[in-house]
């Protein structure tokens, strides 16, 4: 695809899909804050010029099957510069496919958790069969503090969303686990992030800060 249309990357040993720019949050460690549009434009990055159809996806991935690279990968993430569940019915169309067509290689969501509010209704029933694993990015454990550092549009209803749709998610995809930034909280609430996941019954994982620089 031309420049402005990189729907699919490697990274890893995944295969990444990216369906859209569009989210809900600012989150104030995120690579969107440091650099402007015109920055996205004018180099060849993730930012697409349009969101692209479940078709131009599926064909995408299936040229990318016929490379020797393909064998290689070992899941398949939906995750780009913008909230995968924001192109929800682009999502489960191409997750079917991707169900269908390599049975073998599991199918992951990078999300911020907030597919229920975006959406308007639960989403969790619809991965069923679809999304073995979510990664939902958690930030804090405290819902001033992940306000105060993901900013979302949906103000104080998103943290309480947030935890609903996790609890809910466990009981359809396989593995859930929620995740917070090194050195963006402090351990006191990394410890209470922990403490979170085991009540929800998901695991915790604490990312890498990757630095802009």
């Amino acid at each position: 695809m031309k420049k402005g249309m990189t729907v699919i990357y490697p990274e890893y040993e995944g295969l990444y899909i990216n369906l859209t720019n569009r989210c809900p949050c600012a989150c104030t460690f995120c690579i969107r804050q440091r650099t402007s549009k015109a920055e996205f434009d004018n180099v060849d990055t993730l930012w697409l010029e349009r969101e692209p159809s479940a078709q131009e996806v599926i064909d995408a991935i299936k040229e990318e099957s016929r490379t020797e690279r393909f064998r290689n990968y070992r899941e398949f993430v939906f995750c780009g510069y913008g909230e995968p569940t924001e192109a929800l019915d682009v999502l489960l169309e191409v997750a079917s496919f991707l169900k269908s067509e390599y049975p073998g290689i599991p199918v992951r969501i990078n999300t911020n958790g907030l597919a229920d509010l975006i959406n308007g209704k639960p989403v969790a029933p619809l991965l069923a069969g679809k999304i073995d694993a979510l990664s939902v990015s958690l930030n804090s454990s405290d819902p001033r503090i992940y306000e105060a550092t993901v900013r979302p549009v949906f103000k104080e209803k998103a943290f309480p969303a947030l935890l609903a749709f996790v609890g809910e998610a466990a009981r359809y995809v396989p593995k859930v686990t929620l995740t917070t930034v090194e050195t963006t909280i402090s351990r006191e609430d990394e410890a209470e992030c922990t403490r979170l996941c085991g009540r929800l019954g998901v695991t915790h994982r604490i990312r890498k800060f990757i630095s802009p620089e």
